[in-house]
């Protein structure tokens, strides 16, 4: 018979499986990050100097923000397929304003309040009508890109206004970089990654520290709980999905800096990346679990994979492949983490 205190060989190695599972969920979204980044260190000479680190993060930065938002969606166990579309016609709205001569704080004001009207439309229809989410938000990306594409008269819109460009896309305290045969002046940081931690570390307090990031994961762990509790689930997921529209707005308008104008066809794609950042970096696609950090990792992990794809000269479908590895590879440890838990 086994003794009080005593651990059996069987419950052990339950117990010390259950210990390494979480060590993954928890830090190995981290340390494929540091595998990733240790190989294309090794095999391509410009990788590891600090204008192309600004690359990334510049490059990352846009949906890192979409990805914050989507996490709070994922979280509250919906899902927002609108925000490549919704940056886009915020980028539209802003470049058509600026082209005519408006107040660039009008203009990005203006574009926010559209991003933030196609959130309210997910939020009102799925939560109210009580319509699946992911049928909402993929019509409402058909209506965000046409939008954007009768406002721009199916075009890009070209815009010149100087302090836009600095308020999303400008860039600060200029150092020499010495990595290079001359000597050339590199910006020591990039507005864009100043506005994707500051977006990462709002969004973190929001999510642990408020009344709607407690709500968020109740809802997602079990909705109907939640409102016998006494939540207000339908007012608590509109307001989920109105914050990803707002920083889907904000991608839209840094996106827009990079190309100096609106298009109505940008951010083609970006839900998906913005998703699979999210779930690689421990979120649920069933709701109840997730964290902006592990999203931050999980976008910076894309990043890092396409940038130096793209210094090994790999050919533009590579990284499409790559890509779409890395959303059914996080789809497939979800589902893993589901079944060990469940």
């Amino acid at each position: 018979m086994e003794q009080p205190g005593t651990l059996t060989p069987e419950r052990g190695g339950g117990r010390g499986l259950d210990a390494l599972v979480a060590v993954a969920d928890r830090l190995g979204p981290l340390l494929g990050l540091v595998v990733v980044t240790t190989f294309f260190a090794l095999t391509a000479k410009t990788f590891l100097t600090w204008p192309n680190g600004l690359n990334i993060g510049v490059q990352t930065a846009v949906f890192a923000i979409l990805a914050v938002g989507e996490t709070f969606v994922l979280i509250s166990a919906g899902v927002d397929l609108s925000v490549g579309a919704t940056a886009a016609l915020s980028g539209v709205v802003a470049a058509t304003m600026l082209a005519t001569g408006s107040d660039p704080a009008a203009a990005a004001l203006a574009a926010l309040a559209a991003a933030a009207g196609i959130g309210l439309l997910n939020g009102l229809v799925s939560a109210y009508g009580r319509i699946a989410p992911f049928i909402v938000t993929l019509g409402t990306m058909l209506i965000g890109r046409g939008l954007a594409l009768h406002i721009s008269g199916d075009r890009n819109v070209n815009y010149t206004c100087e302090s836009f460009k600095t308020w999303f896309g400008g860039a600060f305290l200029n150092v020499t970089d010495t990595s290079t045969p001359v000597p050339t002046e590199v910006p020591l940081i990039r507005v864009p990654i100043i506005i994707m931690v500051a977006a990462a570390a709002i969004g973190h307090i929001v999510l642990t520290r408020t009344r709607l990031g407690r709500y968020t994961f109740a809802i997602g762990s079990n909705a109907e709980a939640a409102r016998l509790s006494g939540v207000d689930v339908r007012k608590y997921q509109t307001a989920i999905f109105v914050l990803s529209g707002l920083l889907a707005g904000l991608a839209g308008l840094v996106l827009s800096t990079r190309i100096s104008g609106g298009s109505p066809t940008t951010a083609d794609g970006y839900e998906l990346s913005a998703i699979a950042a999210a779930v690689i970096g421990g979120t649920s696609l069933m709701g109840g679990q997730g964290s902006i950090g592990g999203t931050v990792i999980g976008a910076l992990l894309i990043g890092v994979v396409a940038n130096g794809l793209d210094m090994r000269g790999a050919l533009p479908y590579w990284q499409k492949i790559a890509t779409g590895s890395i959303i059914v590879l996080a789809v497939f440890l979800d589902r893993l983490r589901r079944q060990r838990r469940g």
